[in-house]
């Protein structure tokens, strides 16, 4: 136990000093898999209620960092250290960047969201708590009963937030939920992934290629290149030097004075 809890003398001081620790810390990780190591000496320490930008090209490492910290991976070197509440990651929310069920197999709603109960021990009576909880959450009460494969993409997004929030996550980790939406079903999810972070304590790690998305949404940035991460609060590490580092083009980022970002990439000049 952290020195600090143990001079704490019970639950409900526990509670808040372990409320105030990192929901988890990577400390000098190098992750990768066989001998081949993909990112080097990485620290990054993640706490409660943060909404993390990782932003890289592809290759860079991103699916690495997130499979560390799902523990489908273990370091090569360092750690990943998990604040005692979400140790066992039965708190851990993932939201891929599509279904991973077969098309072909007759899937509802209501079951596939189901899904993400596995794993957990929990009484029948709370299963149906926090199911009526996510449908009406995420607006999807009225198709509970409808085939998977008849709803739009925005509508199946949705469903896979809600199959990862029925967990009750403390962290929920999200792969590009907006590539491919239209603007309007990317602007909705957005919306809902922004509040659970804001207003429902939930720490969001949010993997995007839209620097836009970034710039208007993120508490907190990573950057993924050459085996390398550089993070930190947004207004420290998302400037025009470190994007167009990360991202080999020249990218500006200006400041309105109303306090909003805009990013603008100036791609390479194609020669006759």
């Amino acid at each position: 136990m952290n020195p600090v809890l143990q001079t704490l003398k019970n639950d409900t001081e526990v509670e808040e000093v372990q409320r105030e620790l990192p929901v988890l810390a990577v400390e000098r990780a190098s992750l990768g898999y066989g001998r081949n190591v993909i990112l080097q000496d990485v620290s990054v320490e993640i706490g409660q209620g943060q909404f993390w930008c990782l932003l890289g090209s592809n290759g860079e490492g991103k699916s690495t960092f997130i499979k560390a910290l799902l523990g489908a991976i273990r370091p090569f070197k360092g750690s990943i250290v998990l604040r005692r509440d979400f140790a066992n990651r039965k708190r851990l929310g993932f939201v891929p960047q599509e279904c991973d069920l077969n098309p072909s197999v007759p899937t509802t709603v209501n079951e596939f969201i189901s899904g993400g109960f596995v794993g957990l021990n929990l009484e029948s009576k709370l299963k149906t708590s926090r199911m009526k909880q996510v449908l009406n959450m995420l607006g999807l009460t009225l198709l509970r009963d409808r085939s998977l494969w008849t709803l739009s993409g925005g509508q199946r997004q949705r469903c896979l937030i809600a199959r990862a929030l029925i967990r009750d996550p403390l962290l929920l980790i999200v792969d590009e939920p907006t590539a491919g939406l239209d603007l309007a079903a990317a602007s909705g999810l957005l919306e809902i992934i922004t509040d659970l972070s804001e207003n429902k304590g939930i720490t969001v790690i949010f993997v995007t290629h839209d620097l836009s998305i970034a710039a208007e949404r993120a508490s907190h940035i990573a950057m993924f290149r050459s085996g390398g991460v550089r993070a930190g609060l947004k207004e420290k590490v998302f400037n025009s030097r470190n994007l167009s580092d990360t991202f080999l083009v020249p990218i500006d980022v200006t400041e309105s004075p109303e306090g909003k970002l805009s990013v603008k990439a100036h791609p390479p000049k194609l020669t006759a």
